[in-house]
């Protein structure tokens, strides 16, 4: 006999699923949509855009490689890994000084840093790039390096620390009694006991850097500088009919961080939701 509390069990059940299974085509169906119209010709793309492709056409994929694809994805790879590098590394060491060393007007820099979180970059633009151009570093790789790292900090930050609050103050006692300096500590106790976070936010940065227009387009100009987002626009611009080309260019963008993101996944959602929860 199915009891009253069991009913309503399945049909919560049916409806987290349902709703689930309906996030999933939301999320996924624009991406296969993208990926399929990237083996069309223009005349079937614009013909029938939400039909399977009558014949694979590969050669969209190649020639979108061959236009700048490659230049721009090695671009972003460099700037996303250096600057994810940087980034997570000083907001760690910030972390850690703030959360498990006893230093002077701890909280005024923790107020410091999270006020960086209301500086809008538009705001800055202007002075930024008089400010790059006067030392040489305009149309650099060193720029788009300098402003991921320094825009990102104070969030990376305030996850890192969110997460070492709560670790036990014991390990860092054990550490000192046998000898350990703070640097050992770090490293090699602290550092590995932060692993979910550490991940998720090297997550959050890659989708941040590899992504990012605004910089990119203000402060490189040429195509040996530009990184996924301008160069696919630029594609788009001096190929605006060919947009198969642009879909397949679009698709090999997209690639990395969705490979990426599943990748680590379980330590996205762990990390997340023990920083932020705490």
């Amino acid at each position: 006999m199915v009891t009253r509390s069991s009913f309503l069990l399945s049909i919560t059940r049916i409806f987290t699923w349902t709703f689930l299974l309906g996030l999933a085509v939301v999320v996924l169906y624009p991406l296969l949509w993208m990926v399929l119209n990237g083996f069309k010709e223009n005349a079937e793309l614009f013909g029938n855009p939400f039909a399977l492709p009558v014949a694979w056409n590969w050669e969209n994929y190649v020639d979108a490689w061959n236009r700048g694809v490659d230049n721009y994805l090695m671009t972003s790879v460099l700037v996303t890994i250096t600057s994810t590098v940087a980034t997570v590394f000083i907001s760690a060491w910030a972390a850690f000084g703030l959360t498990r060393v006893n230093i002077p007007f701890s909280r005024t820099i923790v107020t410091l840093i999270l006020g960086g979180l209301m500086l809008a970059p538009t705001v800055a633009l202007v002075p930024l790039v008089k400010l790059f151009q006067s030392l040489g570093l305009y149309n650099t790789f060193w720029a788009l390096l300098i402003l991921y790292t320094a825009f990102r900090i104070p969030f990376t930050t305030f996850l890192i620390r969110a997460y070492m609050i709560d670790l036990p103050r014991e390990v860092d006692e054990a550490a000192e009694v046998d000898g350990a300096s703070k640097a050992t500590t770090f490293w090699k106790i602290i550092l590995p006991m932060c692993k979910p976070i550490i991940v998720s936010t090297v997550i959050l940065h890659v989708l941040f850097a590899w992504n990012e227009y605004l910089f990119a387009m203000v402060f490189t100009s040429g195509t040996e500088m530009q990184t996924l987002p301008v160069g696919l626009t630029s594609l788009m611009s001096k190929h605006g009919t060919d947009y198969p080309v642009v879909f397949a260019g679009m698709a090999i963008a997209a690639l990395p961080v969705v490979l990426l993101f599943f990748a680590g996944q379980r330590y996205f959602i762990k990390g997340l939701a023990d920083g932020v929860g705490k």
